[in-house]
């Protein structure tokens, strides 16, 4: 049984000591997953644990998801302009970069729709498409859109899920129909 309370005051110290010290967070690093893959070592949990016991202390907590959410938006949204490095690259070293990031993503959803089923990689694909639109109209970066997305869903969990999982079980559906 995963222990929410040590992962609580975990997340508590790792919220207060990077919203004290930005730097905590590598150059380019998320802040958001700082926070995870410190539970992650700290706990000697595999990733996707470190990520339920994070989900399920901010959805228990929402004073500490508002600080949480806080941390993310002061280190993306108004301390960092990034986007900068990759800008300055040449065109040959562009094209390696994305090259590498089409693959690597194709590969991450088949292996999802392998290991856990169609429906939670077509889930995958909704929320990165939503995470996705949200980072373009308000001109923010995916990380601090997803968690912002992220933020919304755990106030909004059952509704947000039914809503997701209605839509996921309707494109499955339409799909399954045009064959």
């Amino acid at each position: 049984m995963l222990d929410i309370e040590a992962a609580r005051q975990i997340i508590e110290g790792e919220v207060a000591v990077v919203a004290g010290n930005p730097s905590r967070v590598r150059e380019s690093g998320c802040a958001a997953c700082h926070v995870l893959f410190t539970i992650k070592d700290r706990m000697n949990l595999s990733e996707a644990d470190a990520a339920d016991l994070l989900t399920e202390v901010l959805l228990q907590r929402p004073e500490l998801n508002d600080r949480f959410i806080e941390m993310v938006e002061d280190i993306h949204m108004k301390q960092r302009m990034m986007g900068v490095t990759f800008a300055i690259k040449t065109r040959e070293a562009k094209d390696r970069y994305l090259g590498s990031q089409f693959k690597n993503a194709l590969d991450e959803i088949l292996g999802d729709a392998a290991t856990h089923g169609v429906e939670l990689a077509m889930r995958r694909l909704v929320l990165a498409s939503i995470a996705l639109q949200v980072a373009q109209n308000l001109g923010i970066d995916y990380h601090a859109a997803t968690e912002e997305l992220y933020y919304y869903m755990r106030k909004n969990d059952e509704a947000t899920h039914r809503e997701i999982m209605q839509l996921v079980s309707s494109l499955l559906e339409r799909g399954r129909a045009r064959k």
